[in-house]
Protein backbone atom coordinates (compact mmCIF):
# COMPACT_ATOMS: atom_id res chain seq x y z
CA UNK A 1 0.00 0.00 0.00
CA UNK A 2 0.99 3.68 -0.50
CA UNK A 3 0.73 4.12 3.01
CA UNK A 4 1.74 1.90 5.86
CA UNK A 5 -1.22 2.46 7.36
CA UNK A 6 -3.95 3.11 5.49
CA UNK A 7 -6.28 2.90 7.83
CA UNK A 8 -5.21 5.46 10.18
CA UNK A 9 -4.91 8.05 7.70
CA UNK A 10 -8.63 7.87 6.48
CA UNK A 11 -9.62 7.72 9.67
CA UNK A 12 -7.07 10.21 10.86
CA UNK A 13 -8.99 13.11 8.57
CA UNK A 14 -11.64 13.27 10.75
CA UNK A 15 -10.06 11.73 14.39
CA UNK A 16 -11.04 14.35 16.51
CA UNK A 17 -15.18 14.25 15.19
CA UNK A 18 -15.21 10.70 15.15
CA UNK A 19 -13.66 9.94 18.62
CA UNK A 20 -16.39 12.61 19.93
CA UNK A 21 -18.83 10.28 18.60
CA UNK A 22 -16.76 7.56 19.65
CA UNK A 23 -17.09 8.34 23.23
CA UNK A 24 -20.61 9.57 22.62
CA UNK A 25 -21.72 6.37 21.92
CA UNK A 26 -19.94 4.47 24.24
CA UNK A 27 -21.82 6.54 27.27
CA UNK A 28 -25.08 5.93 25.16
CA UNK A 29 -24.66 1.94 24.59
CA UNK A 30 -23.84 1.76 28.34
CA UNK A 31 -27.63 3.45 29.50
CA UNK A 32 -28.83 1.36 25.74
CA UNK A 33 -27.34 -1.58 25.42
CA UNK A 34 -29.83 -2.66 22.68
CA UNK A 35 -28.56 0.59 19.86
CA UNK A 36 -27.38 -1.15 17.26
CA UNK A 37 -23.65 -0.90 16.44
CA UNK A 38 -22.20 1.99 13.62
CA UNK A 39 -20.48 1.02 10.81
CA UNK A 40 -17.03 1.64 10.65
CA UNK A 41 -15.43 5.37 10.92
CA UNK A 42 -13.66 4.89 7.24
CA UNK A 43 -17.47 4.29 5.62
CA UNK A 44 -18.85 8.05 5.85
CA UNK A 45 -15.32 9.22 4.79
CA UNK A 46 -15.00 7.31 1.33
CA UNK A 47 -18.57 8.06 0.58
CA UNK A 48 -17.89 11.75 0.86
CA UNK A 49 -15.11 11.98 -1.98
CA UNK A 50 -14.43 9.90 -5.54
CA UNK A 51 -12.02 6.94 -4.95
CA UNK A 52 -8.42 7.01 -6.86
CA UNK A 53 -7.91 5.39 -10.08
CA UNK A 54 -7.17 1.92 -10.46
CA UNK A 55 -3.51 1.73 -12.41
CA UNK A 56 -4.78 -0.26 -15.20
CA UNK A 57 -1.10 -0.59 -16.49
CA UNK A 58 -0.09 -2.06 -13.36
CA UNK A 59 -2.98 -4.40 -12.94
CA UNK A 60 -1.84 -5.95 -16.15
CA UNK A 61 1.65 -6.11 -15.61
CA UNK A 62 0.99 -7.64 -12.84
CA UNK A 63 -1.80 -10.14 -13.63
CA UNK A 64 0.55 -11.11 -16.93
CA UNK A 65 3.39 -12.15 -14.09
CA UNK A 66 0.86 -13.98 -12.05
CA UNK A 67 0.32 -16.26 -15.45
CA UNK A 68 4.12 -16.89 -15.99
CA UNK A 69 4.40 -17.42 -12.23
CA UNK A 70 1.16 -18.38 -10.46
CA UNK A 71 3.23 -19.23 -6.91
CA UNK A 72 4.89 -16.30 -6.85
CA UNK A 73 2.99 -14.36 -3.41
CA UNK A 74 4.79 -11.27 -3.89
CA UNK A 75 2.89 -10.51 -7.18
CA UNK A 76 -0.46 -11.15 -5.68
CA UNK A 77 0.38 -9.13 -2.92
CA UNK A 78 1.17 -6.18 -5.15
CA UNK A 79 -1.63 -6.34 -7.28
CA UNK A 80 -3.91 -6.42 -3.75
CA UNK A 81 -2.11 -3.55 -3.09
CA UNK A 82 -3.20 -1.72 -6.97
CA UNK A 83 -6.13 -2.74 -5.87
CA UNK A 84 -6.04 -1.32 -2.13
CA UNK A 85 -4.72 2.07 -3.42
CA UNK A 86 -7.97 2.36 -5.97
CA UNK A 87 -10.47 1.07 -2.97
CA UNK A 88 -11.32 -1.33 -4.88
CA UNK A 89 -10.99 -4.13 -1.16
CA UNK A 90 -12.84 -6.89 -2.34
CA UNK A 91 -10.22 -7.44 -5.68
CA UNK A 92 -7.71 -6.62 -2.71
CA UNK A 93 -9.02 -8.96 -0.46
CA UNK A 94 -8.73 -11.73 -3.30
CA UNK A 95 -5.16 -11.23 -3.94
CA UNK A 96 -4.19 -10.91 -0.48
CA UNK A 97 -5.44 -14.06 0.36
CA UNK A 98 -4.05 -15.71 -2.57
CA UNK A 99 -0.74 -14.43 -1.72
CA UNK A 100 -1.22 -15.94 1.74
CA UNK A 101 -2.09 -18.96 0.61
CA UNK A 102 1.29 -19.38 -1.22
CA UNK A 103 3.26 -17.40 2.03
CA UNK A 104 1.05 -17.32 5.33
CA UNK A 105 4.22 -16.14 7.21
CA UNK A 106 4.01 -12.54 5.81
CA UNK A 107 3.14 -10.28 8.29
CA UNK A 108 2.82 -6.84 6.39
CA UNK A 109 0.25 -9.08 3.77
CA UNK A 110 -1.74 -10.41 6.85
CA UNK A 111 -2.12 -6.83 8.03
CA UNK A 112 -3.36 -5.09 4.98
CA UNK A 113 -6.13 -7.85 4.37
CA UNK A 114 -6.82 -7.02 7.90
CA UNK A 115 -7.36 -3.36 6.88
CA UNK A 116 -9.06 -4.35 4.33
CA UNK A 117 -11.28 -6.48 5.99
CA UNK A 118 -12.12 -3.46 8.18
CA UNK A 119 -13.26 -1.33 5.33
CA UNK A 120 -15.50 -3.79 4.18
CA UNK A 121 -17.29 -3.51 7.48
CA UNK A 122 -15.69 -7.20 8.02
CA UNK A 123 -14.38 -5.86 11.59
CA UNK A 124 -14.40 -8.83 13.62
CA UNK A 125 -12.64 -10.79 10.31
CA UNK A 126 -10.31 -7.52 10.60
CA UNK A 127 -9.50 -8.00 14.23
CA UNK A 128 -8.63 -12.17 14.00
CA UNK A 129 -6.66 -11.39 10.75
CA UNK A 130 -4.73 -8.81 12.87
CA UNK A 131 -4.72 -11.52 15.94
CA UNK A 132 -2.93 -14.03 12.90
CA UNK A 133 -0.10 -11.41 12.05
CA UNK A 134 1.02 -10.85 15.90
CA UNK A 135 1.33 -14.80 16.02
CA UNK A 136 3.43 -14.15 12.82
CA UNK A 137 5.40 -10.73 14.50
CA UNK A 138 4.40 -10.43 18.18
CA UNK A 139 5.68 -6.57 18.14
CA UNK A 140 4.24 -6.09 14.46
CA UNK A 141 3.77 -1.79 15.32
CA UNK A 142 1.71 -1.77 11.81
CA UNK A 143 -0.54 -3.92 12.89
CA UNK A 144 -0.78 -3.23 16.40
CA UNK A 145 -1.72 0.38 15.35
CA UNK A 146 -4.04 -0.90 12.76
CA UNK A 147 -5.53 -2.82 15.61
CA UNK A 148 -6.52 0.16 17.57
CA UNK A 149 -7.88 1.66 15.56
CA UNK A 150 -10.97 -1.07 14.54
CA UNK A 151 -11.04 -1.03 18.10
CA UNK A 152 -11.43 2.02 18.37
CA UNK A 153 -13.76 2.97 15.62
CA UNK A 154 -15.38 -0.93 14.95
CA UNK A 155 -15.59 -1.77 18.21
CA UNK A 156 -15.62 1.37 19.88
CA UNK A 157 -13.42 0.07 22.37
CA UNK A 158 -11.29 3.20 23.13
CA UNK A 159 -9.29 1.62 26.38
CA UNK A 160 -8.88 -1.58 23.96
CA UNK A 161 -7.68 0.65 21.23
CA UNK A 162 -5.56 2.70 23.59
CA UNK A 163 -3.77 -0.17 25.04
CA UNK A 164 -2.64 -1.30 21.74
CA UNK A 165 -1.46 2.33 21.07
CA UNK A 166 0.43 2.29 23.97
CA UNK A 167 2.67 -0.59 22.78
CA UNK A 168 3.28 0.84 19.72
CA UNK A 169 4.50 3.77 21.44
CA UNK A 170 6.46 1.95 23.62
CA UNK A 171 8.05 -0.32 21.26
CA UNK A 172 8.77 2.30 18.10
CA UNK A 173 8.55 5.84 19.69
CA UNK A 174 10.13 7.34 16.84
CA UNK A 175 8.57 5.35 13.88
CA UNK A 176 6.06 7.00 11.75
CA UNK A 177 3.53 4.06 13.95
CA UNK A 178 5.03 5.60 17.02
CA UNK A 179 3.97 8.95 16.03
CA UNK A 180 0.63 7.62 14.71
CA UNK A 181 -0.60 6.00 17.58
CA UNK A 182 1.06 8.90 20.10
CA UNK A 183 -1.57 11.51 18.01
CA UNK A 184 -4.24 8.61 18.67
CA UNK A 185 -3.76 8.69 22.44
CA UNK A 186 -3.29 12.46 22.61
CA UNK A 187 -6.77 12.42 20.54
CA UNK A 188 -7.74 10.20 23.45
CA UNK A 189 -7.34 12.55 26.22
CA UNK A 190 -8.22 15.33 24.94
CA UNK A 191 -11.81 13.97 24.09
CA UNK A 192 -11.99 12.75 27.11
CA UNK A 193 -10.91 15.78 29.19
CA UNK A 194 -13.31 17.88 26.69
CA UNK A 195 -16.23 14.74 27.78
CA UNK A 196 -15.56 16.01 30.96
CA UNK A 197 -15.75 19.30 30.89
CA UNK A 198 -19.11 19.26 29.51
CA UNK A 199 -20.46 16.32 32.07
CA UNK A 200 -19.53 19.26 35.03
Amino acid sequence: MKAESVAFAVAGMCFGLILGWVLATQDASRSSPSLPAAAPAAAPVTNQRQAPPLDETRVKTLQAAIEKDPNNAANYAQLANAYFDAEQYPSAIDNYERSLKLNPNDADVSTDLGVSYFYTNRTDEALAQFERSLKISPNHTKTLLNKGIVLAFGKENLEAAAKEWKRVVELAPDSPEGQRARQALEGVEAAHARQGTTNQ
